[in-house]
């Protein structure tokens, strides 16, 4: 099954929900970064959160996800654009802890001593950057408070990752939320519903989709599949772009730089490698004279 993500809306229009299935991209972001087991389930979260939270977006919008709570993980970022591309790093991915309660210690990884931030560019003239308290540093409850704090919008989050001996069996995640106009009489049932979606990856490990997904949300409410959209782990980087960011370098660096042969750049979030030569950077020296 690939990976993709629904979107729906109950048919008076006050409750949106967003599902998705993202156990290939959390399999690729696990070998690229060579992660382990509590690294993948903390970045396999925030990259299924990230989609969830890039429904709307259109065009060259974009969308970066930052967490650092302090914990031995230090930061995770990870970055969505409007095709359902998104990409993510963790600053030490070989951080392992001990099970808690039987469960990969997320929370324990993360930590909850700092902040998420969230920042949207949709082409204006300054990025909005929204940012709230970690609660627990278990991503889907931050997820949820950030929500809240940054934009007062009533909402229910549930992230998993399932990882085993072979590597990633499952992951996902939910969001659902209440607009203006909500009947407060139907939070009872949702939360009802959202219980029985709490362990979410090995829902979706049993072949359950998306739409599963979002019937299960909104059992007892009548809605509409918006749309459907595959996304996928994918780099958007490449030599051009890591060489219009090395000509704004100051001249020192560059020079500092051609004391070796070659230079040899590396993305954080795929983990390509671009080789620039002395010449290449004696270039980017005349260049920026010429400007």
């Amino acid at each position: 099954m690939k990976d993709y993500m629904i979107r729906a809306i109950s048919l008076d229009g006050s409750i949106r929900v967003v599902a998705a299935r993202t156990t290939d991209i959390v399999s690729i972001a696990r070998e690229v970064h060579n992660l382990s087991n509590t690294a993948t389930a903390a970045l396999g979260r925030l990259l299924t959160a990230g989609l969830l939270v890039s429904t709307g977006m259109k065009g060259d919008d974009t969308l970066t996800l930052r967490v650092n709570g302090g914990g031995p993980l230090g930061n995770l970022i990870v970055d969505a654009d409007a095709d359902g591309h998104i990409r993510g790093y963790v600053s030490h991915p070989e951080v392992e802890l001990p099970l808690k309660n039987g469960k990969l210690d997320v929370g324990g990884a993360v930590g909850s001593e700092g902040q998420m931030y969230l920042t949207k560019d949709l082409g204006l003239k300054e990025p909005y950057t929204g940012s709230a308290r970690l609660i627990s540093g278990e991503i889907a409850e931050d997820m949820t408070y950030f929500l809240w704090q940054s934009e007062q919008i009533r909402s229910a989050t549930t992230l998993g990752v399932l990882v085993g001996k072979e590597g990633v069996l499952a992951a996902g995640g939910l969001l659902l939320q209440l607009l203006p106009g909500y009947d407060e009489g139907l939070v009872d049932n949702i939360e009802a519903n959202f219980a029985d979606l709490s362990d979410i990856s090995r829902i979706i490990e049993t072949g359950v989709g998306p739409e599963e997904l979002v019937a299960r949300a909104l059992a007892g409410i009548d809605y509409r599949i918006i749309d459907e959209k595959e996304v996928s782990f994918t780099c958007r980087c490449s030599k051009d772009k890591v060489a219009a960011a090395l000509i704004l370098l100051e001249d020192e660096e560059l020079l500092e730089m051609m004391g070796d042969e070659r230079t040899v750049a590396k993305c954080h979030f795929c983990g390509e490698e671009y080789v620039f030569t002395r010449e290449d950077l004696r270039e980017f020296i005349k260049n920026k004279k010429a400007l």
